[in-house]
């Protein structure tokens, strides 16, 4: 018997853009069976719920996809049933969701029918003081990383004029044609989904590459900020799209926008982006070093700048996730308002309901 396929990403992260949320591509209306959005304050046992079910389903046999949650990776936002097309997701705040085809896709399961009002709402000012506290939290935090994305962009660009990017381009070119090799282009364009394999969260930054790059060919790519890594990862997808391929986009935490790991399952080819913050613990079966385009000259020239630059970066990024932190204690106090008031043994019933409706 074959074994099970468990992986693990970020559907949204705590951004250069504040919170940021790819929670759309966790499973797409159009492939979906069915998608059960849970609802419900915190400390409810929504992610409690979804792992206990995902677990039952992991001991059948079933491929799962853990959704975490940026603000606590221990914590899920989602769980995915890939070959059941089936997916329960959280769609509380930050990252509210609402069905987009109520009955015929999306249906709601309202945790909160198992909890005493009366217990919550005596604690009606503290609630509402604590999630004052925590949303001020994370918009201290999002600005701290904002402060230090201008730094880092700065760098981007200093390694952007040392950059020869027309020796990159031809890297590039070659590239696709080796990993397009006899793929024709396709009259139907193929399907895209966009997520985060990393995360800035208040354990520090957390990735799950080694979940996700599992294929048989690996292409690293090594490069600064600025050096056009993503530009090659882009052509790549931008080929692999023509040619009617399904590709999985990863983002970076910190620009949800910049791409940084990109996987084509149906040739069996990932690339993923090297350098400080995170790399793959596999052999490349291919690796692109962009480092060796760079002019030294300029980087010696702006060398103070460079160091002034990532000093300060990494200093913002400490206090933003040191402030991230202060946030998910503050989260915690807040779960406590709600855990005594809960009737877990009726909400057990309603799990193993939906795992047999799953199963």
């Amino acid at each position: 018997m074959a074994k099970n396929k468990i992986r693990h990403m970020f559907p949204g992260g705590n951004t250069s853009k504040g919170f940021f949320s790819y929670y759309d591509y966790v499973l797409p209306q159009e492939r979906a069976e069915r998608i059960f959005i849970l609802k419900g304050g915190p400390g409810v046992g929504k992610s409690t719920f979804m792992r206990n079910i995902a677990e039952s389903l992991c001991s059948e046999g079933c491929n799962i996809e853990y959704m975490h949650c940026s603000s606590d990776p221990s914590s899920l936002d989602g769980v995915v049933f890939p070959k059941k097309n089936m997916a329960i997701i959280d769609g509380t705040a930050p990252h509210v969701i609402d069905p987009k085809n109520p009955g015929a896709v999306d249906e709601i399961i309202n945790l909160g029918q198992f909890w005493n009002d009366d217990g919550i709402i005596k604690n009606r000012d503290q609630i509402l003081k604590t999630n004052m506290e925590i949303s001020s939290l994370f918009q201290r935090a999002y600005r701290y990383i904002q402060a230090g994305y201008s730094l880092y962009r700065d760098n981007e660009i200093i390694y952007n004029l040392a950059m020869d990017h027309g020796k990159a381009n031809v890297v590039i070119s070659e590239t696709i044609d080796t990993i397009f090799s006899g793929v024709d282009v396709s009259e139907i364009e193929g399907k895209q989904r966009h997520l985060f394999a990393s995360a800035i969260t208040p354990e520090g930054l957390v990735n799950y590459l080694s979940s996700l790059i599992t294929t048989e060919e690996i292409i690293v790519i090594e490069g600064k900020p600025g050096t056009g890594t993503e530009r090659l990862l882009e052509r790549v997808r931008g080929a692999a799209v023509e040619r009617g391929l399904y590709t999985e986009s990863f983002y970076c935490a910190l620009n949800p926008h910049k791409l940084e790991h990109l996987i084509i399952p149906e040739l069996n080819v990932s690339m993923t982006t090297s350098n400080e913050i995170h790399h793959i613990d596999r052999n490349a079966t291919m690796k692109i070093d962009f480092n060796k385009f760079l002019d030294s000259s300029i980087i010696q020239k702006h060398s103070k700048e460079i160091e002034f630059n990532q000093n300060n970066f990494e200093m913002l990024l400490d206090r933003a996730i040191a402030t991230i932190k202060q946030a998910k204690e503050k989260h915690d106090e807040l779960e406590g308002y709600y855990v005594p008031n809960m009737n877990f043994e009726e909400m057990q019933k309603c799990q193993e309901e939906i795992l047999k409706r799953l199963m």
